[in-house]
């Protein structure tokens, strides 16, 4: 006959699937992808906006189809969203940033350039990833606008009712 054993703990029982105790293995170290000019390259979206985003080491000058920064987004309020990952990463003014944007409104074209940067910078750095992630900056925010439902004039807004 067999011999029964009880596990009383998780470690119990991975001894006792595996045979041997459990050793603790690393993470596999990830390396940093450029390109053959040191540049970084990631997509980021929001709403229904794509942003293309290239980093690579500068003078912190960053450009939007063909235009500066300071020009295509005119709100402060837009040029603060897409300058968060360097403030949060410690690297303001290091990188140059060159993007293309399509698709969507302005508010959402800067939250899509904020999540492409956010993730180029993690493919330049890895070591940066734990910092971006914790401030919310590498996940793509789900939100979209609803559809329009059949007999209401818009997703959610019935016509007005009148007694008579």
């Amino acid at each position: 006959m067999s011999e029964q054993t009880t596990a009383t703990s998780l470690a119990d029982l991975k001894t006792l699937v595996a045979g041997t105790p459990a050793a603790a293995e690393p993470a596999p170290k990830r390396e940093p992808k450029r390109d053959a000019l040191g540049r970084a390259y990631a997509t980021g979206r929001r709403k229904e906006s794509v942003a293309r985003v290239w980093v690579k080491p500068g003078k912190g000058q960053i450009t939007i189809n063909d235009k500066p920064a300071a020009k295509y987004f005119a709100r402060p309020v837009l040029r603060m969203l897409i300058t968060q990952p360097f403030l949060v990463a410690d690297r303001y003014q290091q990188f140059d940033v060159v993007c293309t944007v399509t698709g969507g409104g302005l508010s959402g074209q800067a939250g899509a350039v904020r999540h492409g940067i956010s993730r180029a910078l993690v493919n330049y750095d890895p070591e940066l990833r734990a910092i971006l992630k914790k401030a919310g900056f590498l996940t793509r925010d789900p939100r979209a606008v609803e559809r329009k439902k059949y007999g209401k004039p818009k997703a959610r807004r019935s016509f007005q009712f009148s007694k008579r």
